[in-house]
């Protein structure tokens, strides 16, 4: 009886790093609940401003009386960077290095679009801080994408 031959091994793919796989999954949900709830508070402006005016009665919640300032266009334009975020994230996902850049965009945009609707001197330091420590993290990351 003849023994079957086995195929040489294929080549497996790059495996993903385990902190890049940590930061997706940290961006698939913080981008996604944020493009979730603009695009909610854009479909139903009205309704979000008077419930939000109503809570603004009740507790005293900071950052709340620019929320009530926003124009519906503000919510559709960050929900949209959001999703941009998201699939920047899915692209570094599939370890392509265009999903870094297209990642990075978003969150420059995420730093200066409250600053543009708002007309807001400088940009909040928490962004700017938070953005900043991911595009870092996800820089560290390349050598692993093609």
């Amino acid at each position: 009886m003849e023994e079957q031959q086995i195929p040489p091994a294929i080549e497996s793919k790059e495996k993903r790093p385990t902190l890049l796989t940590l930061l997706c999954i940290l961006t698939f949900i913080g981008s996604g609940l944020n493009a979730f709830s603009n695009l909610m508070v854009f479909l139903f402006y009205d309704t979000s401003m008077k419930f939000a005016a109503e809570m603004m009665k009740s507790f005293k919640i900071n950052g709340m009386e620019q929320f009530l300032d926003a124009r519906p266009i503000y919510f559709a334009v960050t929900a949209l960077i959001n999703v941009l975020a998201i699939a920047g994230a899915t692209l570094m996902w599939q370890l392509r290095k265009a999903g870094f850049h297209m990642y990075t965009v978003s969150q420059i945009l995420v730093i200066l679009a409250p600053m543009y609707f708002f007309r807001l001197p400088s940009p909040d330091l928490l962004s700017v801080l938070l953005s900043g420590i991911f595009i870092v993290l996800y820089s560290t990351t390349l050598k692993k994408m093609s």
